[in-house]
């Protein structure tokens, strides 16, 4: 890419980016894409034989030994980066497929594991040269040695694992401790009590020679490639407070006495904040059928745990979550002549109940004006906020 050797062709696509302190995306349309075609570069990309129907590709943290698992295999084939080298090197070629080379199996493989169970679909490494594989056929978690490839332990699942993670088990520095194994069916496990069926996961201790089952337990859907780290390194970069003079969104209220409804057109905006419990303004009128309303609202609360919510009763398109610190805007489009409760739709305190309003939508040509109001009205608000 960096010599020029790409290709320039036309594609039509937008490329989104999100700020985080305007709480926005923008989109630029682009017009074309640089391409590289491996046919063009005989020496950029080399194919290997796998048995049988590949699945899952994982490397060992030393970058060594690459195991191929395939669904249909009764073993696991085990590749050699280094052997991969001097196979490139020596042109040990099997002939060539789509105009990539491939190459020799036997030239690229560092040994198979044999008879490790029915179905390997994916596996990781706890650093301490042990490989561990899922088993979907043989509902098994099975340990194996990475030099000598031999079996050391099998543990059932229940059922059919697919995925599985250890904490840093796709890195260099696997910590080697846990394992949690995502399985793929359920059946006669969990009672039926939803539109869908609990997934299965259970932790296994690897500390030691043998897995040990510590937690077996339901989970939602079944996570693909999930990742576990140590919580230290998510815990000290993480942000708790989400200062709202950060807040650099276009239509962000800072704090209640800037809150306001205007008019633009048949267009209504109105600037509105949430903090428990309550909304500001939390009474509006003058709104008339035929207008488009835009709540932007604003979460003045900046302690991480705190989101609100907001939906208008009988809106079709969508509830807003807002998290500290943050605008939001929702579209709404009133279609009858009425009385509109608004509410917040996330618990934020013992008065959540309580967070709430009323729009009312008069009808077409009507020449209510806009008013807004906090409770009874904001001069009211104001002194009871005082005392």
């Amino acid at each position: 890419m960096k010599q020029g050797k790409g290709k320039k062709v036309k594609a039509n696509y937008a490329h989104n980016t999100y700020s985080e302190s305007t709480h926005n995306a923008t989109s630029k349309m682009e017009s074309e894409v640089t391409l590289i075609d491996v046919r063009d570069f005989p020496d950029l990309v080399y194919m290997i034989p796998c048995p049988k129907s590949p699945h899952g590709c994982d490397v060992d943290p030393s970058g060594e030994y690459i195991v191929g698992s395939g669904k249909l295999a009764a073993l696991i084939p085990v590749f050699s980066f280094s052997k991969i080298q001097n196979a490139i090197a020596n042109k040990t070629y099997d002939g060539s497929y789509g105009g990539i080379p491939v190459l020799k199996y036997e030239a690229a493989l560092y040994g198979e594991v044999k008879k490790p169970g029915l179905g390997p679909l994916h596996t990781e490494f706890d650093g301490k040269g042990n490989a561990y594989t899922t088993f979907f056929i043989s509902s098994e978690i099975v340990k194996w040695n990475v030099k000598d490839l031999k079996v050391l332990d099998r543990q059932p699942t229940y059922y059919s694992p697919g995925h599985l993670t250890i904490p840093g088990g796709d890195t260099r520095k696997p910590y080697g401790k846990y394992l949690v194994a995502y399985n793929k069916i359920t059946k006669d496990r969990f009672l039926p009590t939803g539109p869908e069926l609990s997934q299965s996961a259970q932790l296994f201790d690897i500390s030691g020679d043998k897995m040990k089952l510590l937690l077996d337990y339901p989970t939602i859907g079944e996570p693909h490639y999930a990742q576990m780290v140590s919580a230290e390194l998510i815990s000290k970069n993480s942000q708790k407070i989400f200062r709202l003079d950060e807040n650099k969104h276009p239509y962000v209220t800072m704090g209640e006495k800037n809150s306001k409804v205007t008019r633009e057109g048949n267009k209504v905006h109105v600037y509105m904040t949430a903090m428990r419990s309550h909304f500001s303004p939390d009474n509006i009128e003058g709104v008339k059928l035929g207008d488009e309303v835009y709540f932007h609202v604003t979460n003045l609360e900046q302690d991480w745990d705190v989101p609100h919510g907001f939906g208008v009763k009988g809106n079709k398109n969508a509830e807003l979550l807002i998290m500290p610190g943050e605008t939001t805007t929702l579209k709404w489009v009133p279609e009858k002549v009425g009385i509109y409760p608004i509410y917040c739709t996330d618990f934020c305190s013992a008065l959540h109940q309580e967070m709430q309003g009323y729009v009312r939508v008069s009808a077409k040509g009507s020449n209510v004006p806009i008013s807004f109001s906090l409770g009874k009205n904001s001069e009211a608000a104001d002194e009871i906020l005082k005392k």
